[in-house]
């Protein structure tokens, strides 16, 4: 339903996460009888969470441990540990710094040149462990180095960016022919962000395997400050749901990943993000808050060091626990920020259902308190 602004503007509702909330059944289960299995491609994964590639989040180690725990771990091939040897100092340093001067430092750090050899290691340290290898480039970076990227062996390639789009005009530079790229490529690819039925749409018709939602609403983007952007996210991932629905059509039944990217903080965004159509979600502050995050109890994105117009801040993030009690518990907190699958099983278990896909039918309500 539109609203009226003013006499020349009318705008759709949309919804937060905080808007809605997911509604029991007729029928329980117990939580052991509920599956969190999801898979992409051919990669299978115990739970459907995804390591965001920020440096606070994921370092090789815990894409390494959070890929032993059953999710994924996406490095960020553009972070601090492709452009220095050892950047554990200045991870250290970047969790020192006051407010005023964290921007202008990391700026700094983050103009030394990305080295391709590092990020051929880097990805080869987490192949050497066993588990699924995923790193993410940005949009500008992508056309440089992902030949780097798949020679050294990735599974799965992500391209994100605060929005990512499947025609990009520029008079300045060549842009990236998305559906070339990725028909070029023999790995999957998960592109976004996305927020609208329209572009994800287009970027279904690429051959992505996957689609990012959201831009704008991460706990330390400033996008919604600095640009006007933002995007409610609960009617966001419904909406590129619905895009994935109609794509399946139009393609014969070629099925696209949904996965919610910005604004699940809590073990009950994760649910909502699920109840709303997301195979998975991909989780930064929800992570970084583990005592084994390499934020070191601080959380940031790439927007945060952007050279010209930062678009992201340097935050403070409570340590709760470790990232195996993060993700398993047991929780030392009742927020909502440990154990946040025996949370998405219990809430699973409570609606009815038995696993993700069927999940995704729960019913929903818009939450009278969630409602300026």
């Amino acid at each position: 339903m539109d609203i009226e602004i003013g006499s020349s503007k009318r705008a759709r509702r949309a919804y937060t996460f905080d808007d809605i909330a997911v509604v029991p059944s007729r029928r329980t289960r117990n939580p052991e009888d509920v599956s969190t299995t999801w898979s992409i491609d051919a990669f299978s994964f115990d739970v459907p969470v995804i390591g965001a590639p920020m440096d606070s989040v994921v370092s090789p180690t815990t894409a390494i441990m959070l890929g032993q725990l059953g999710g994924l771990g996406v490095l960020d091939l553009e972070g601090l540990w492709t452009r220095y040897d050892d950047p554990e100092p200045l991870l250290a340093e970047i969790a020192t710094l006051d407010d005023e001067a964290a921007t202008g430092r990391m700026q700094q750090l983050y103009s030394e040149p990305i080295k391709p050899e590092l990020v051929r290691d880097r990805l080869a340290q987490i192949r050497e462990a066993g588990v699924t290898v995923a790193g993410s480039l940005t949009p500008q970076r992508t056309q440089e180095l992902y030949e780097t990227v798949v020679a050294a062996g990735v599974d799965l390639f992500v391209i994100r960016g605060t929005t990512v789009s499947a025609e990009h005009v520029s008079s300045v530079a060549e842009p990236l022919n998305l559906k070339k790229f990725i028909y070029d490529l023999d790995v999957p690819v998960i592109v976004g962000g996305a927020a609208t039925y329209t572009a994800a749409l287009h970027l279904m018709r690429t051959g992505a395997a996957g689609v990012l939602v959201g831009f704008g609403g991460g706990a330390a983007s400033t996008t919604r400050a600095t640009l006007g952007i933002h995007a409610p996210m609960a009617t966001a991932v419904a909406d590129v749901a619905g895009a994935r629905r109609d794509y399946m059509d139009e393609s014969g039944g070629r099925y696209v990943h949904v996965i919610a990217d910005g604004g699940v903080g809590t073990s009950g965004d994760i649910v909502k993000a699920l109840a709303m159509g997301a195979d998975a979600v991909m989780l930064g502050v929800a992570l970084a808050r583990a005592t084994d995050a390499p934020g070191r109890g601080y959380h940031w994105g790439p927007e945060a060091h952007h050279l010209q117009l930062p678009r992201g801040r340097r935050v403070k993030v409570d340590q709760v626990a470790s990232l195996e009690e993060i993700l398993y518990g047991p929780a030392p907190v009742a927020d909502g920020t440990a154990n946040l699958i025996g949370a998405l099983r219990k809430s699973m278990a409570t609606t009815g259902y038995s696993d993700l896909k069927e999940f995704q039918r729960v019913e929903v309500v818009v939450a009278p308190y969630g409602i300026e």
